[in-house]
């Protein structure tokens, strides 16, 4: 306990604001539900049977158009992927030896894509000759680069990203496709798993390539007669799918025709979220079901890595393209509390003891891809989210990893209103991998941000400060006590003060530790300063830590 006094009712209220984490491939996977199409079953043709009247009758306006398929704007809160890709490939590094393995190697000639005709008209036999278009360089002309450093991977990523641009603009769609396929497969390969979270940067942007290029072909096709008009028009920007003409709706459909027919789950779920955009070319209100869609795809993804980054593309194209849908969010973080008990499971014990990896290392890579989609379920929700969040947590998976991205994810005011909630989930959670001062010290994070309930600011210090102090790593206790001691000079008076100041000296004075930190120091002193301008009481706080 640090103290038993009242505590200080002249800390002001500060704004709140939100704060911002042998090849083991893809054997865990479950069996593809769409390998049964070479026994008969056409995927191409239960597409089309599925496709709502209105979509496919390209003059009919939706009547279905659905208030949650409006733009909902995000504010400024709310962190983009794009100030988080370069953190994560500067964070995620190894100096493993890496491989690639596609057709389109640069230093090899694969500009010659051969299809032969179906000389049958069997279902099956077309089947057959439409699936092999798509994947005919699985079998004998694939070649598998070895021994790449991680710079090397970066290039040849980037090479096979021109690659797919050089062969769009040569009007050899085929071949920019399978690019595409090739690079999403990709991330079935976790044979350097601390690497995975970087590579999923590195390939999501050569999907979103392949994405973006569809989408503007689409649209150059499809200029329109306005009401009245001789002279066709580009599309606006804000168009409705009422304005595109037939013929660009048809090419649209039989890009997802194309992509329905590839046989692996992984890249058929990756490449069609890369072109998810092109429904609105058909009608807006597909995003919702294509979202709910995908999100049941994903759960055939075997491996627990491989699956929470798939959710993380799609929650990512989600909130682009229809930020104000979330239906499909929730599921997705159910879906990984399902599967999180994997985690201690056989096959990823052993794919940690092949690549001597230790768990604490394999759960921040999980981080990135949780907090993101943590992120986007907290964007603009209420308070009411995030307990039911916490009561799934407590029921189904009480996990330290979890519960440092749920608190990156929420408004600090709401985790200040549940902070007592939280150090109780602190206490009693599972801490494999995960040491629990990182909790305690995201809490302290927001709690600065944001004051809990006056009645809890004494029992919160306590119960916090009773586990930082037994830390006996100096790095470990630093980290937190820097943090807590604004919660401390903000909500208490300098008796407080002096007993968290008399605990960071007896830890930092044993063989002269405090040398390694004076940043931290300084930081202490700094937040001390800046909410305690009354000199008489700064000069005690001096005498009495001496």
């Amino acid at each position: 306990m640090v103290v038993e006094a009242k505590p200080s009712t002249k800390g002001r209220k500060s704004s709140a604001a939100n704060t911002s984490k042998p090849r083991s491939g893809s054997g865990g996977l479950s069996i593809d539900p769409l390998s049964s199409a070479l026994e008969g079953v056409d995927p191409l043709s239960a597409l089309a049977a599925t496709q709502p009247s209105h979509s496919i009758a390209g003059h009919q306006k939706s009547t279905n158009q659905r208030k949650d398929s409006l733009p909902r704007e995000i504010d400024d809160t709310f962190e983009p992927w794009s100030s988080k890709r370069t953190g994560i490939l500067n964070k995620f590094t190894t100096s493993e030896k890496l491989s690639i393995t596609t057709s389109f190697l640069p230093s090899g000639d694969k500009d010659r894509v051969v299809i032969t005709k179906p000389t049958t008209t069997t279902v099956s036999d077309k089947v057959k000759n439409r699936l092999e278009q798509l994947d005919d360089f699985e079998e004998g002309s694939v070649k598998e680069m070895l021994n790449l450093s991680q710079q090397d991977y970066m290039t040849r990523i980037e090479e096979l990203n021109q690659a797919l641009i050089c062969a769009w603009n040569r009007d050899q769609r085929v071949k920019a496709l399978k690019i595409a396929i090739q690079c999403a497969k990709m991330l079935a390969d976790t044979a350097v798993v601390q690497f995975y979270p970087s590579k999923f940067v590195l390939i999501t942007d050569v999907l979103d390539t392949f994405g973006r290029l569809v989408y503007d072909r689409i649209k150059e096709k499809s200029s329109y007669l306005p009401p009245g008009g001789r002279v066709p028009i580009k599309l606006p920007a804000n168009f409705t799918p009422d304005k595109v003409p037939e013929s660009a709706k048809e090419t649209c459909r039989n890009w997802f025709y194309k992509i329905a027919s590839i046989r692996e789950l992984i890249p058929r779920i990756y490449v069609e979220m890369a072109i998810m955009r092109c429904y609105g070319y058909l009608d807006q209100g597909e995003y919702s079901n294509a979202l709910n869609k995908l999100t049941q795809a994903i759960r055939g993804i075997g491996d627990p890595l491989v699956s929470i980054y798939a959710r993380c593309y799609l929650s990512r194209v989600g909130m682009v393209l229809a930020p104000n849908i979330h239906n499909h969010l929730l599921p997705c973080f159910n879906d990984f509390l399902s599967c999180y008990s994997q985690l201690q499971g056989d096959s990823v014990q052993n794919m940690l003891a092949l690549q001597r990896l230790e768990m604490p290392q394999y759960l921040t890579l999980y981080s990135p891809a949780l907090d993101w989609l943590l992120q986007c379920i907290a964007h603009n929700s209420s308070e009411e989210t995030l307990i039911k969040i916490l009561d799934k947590c407590q029921k189904q998976c009480n996990s330290a990893l979890l519960l440092n991205s749920i608190m990156g994810a929420f408004k600090p005011e709401y985790v200040a209103n549940k902070a007592i909630q939280f150090t109780e989930m602190i206490k009693e959670c599972e801490e494999t991998g995960f040491p629990k001062h990182y909790l305690h010290r995201s809490l302290g994070l927001c709690l600065v941000l944001a004051d809990p309930p006056d009645n809890q600011k004494l029992s919160l210090l306590n119960e916090v400060w009773k586990v930082v102090m037994k830390l006996k790593n100096p790095t470990d206790y630093i980290s937190c006590a820097e943090v807590w001691i604004e919660y401390v000079v903000k909500h208490f008076g300098k008796r407080e003060v002096n007993t968290i100041l008399g605990d960071i000296t007896k830890h930092m004075t044993p063989d002269r530790a405090f040398e390694d930190f004076y940043p931290q120091l300084q930081s202490v002193v700094t937040k001390i300063l800046s909410h305690q301008h009354d000199f008489s009481v700064l000069f005690t706080l001096c005498i009495n830590t001496g």
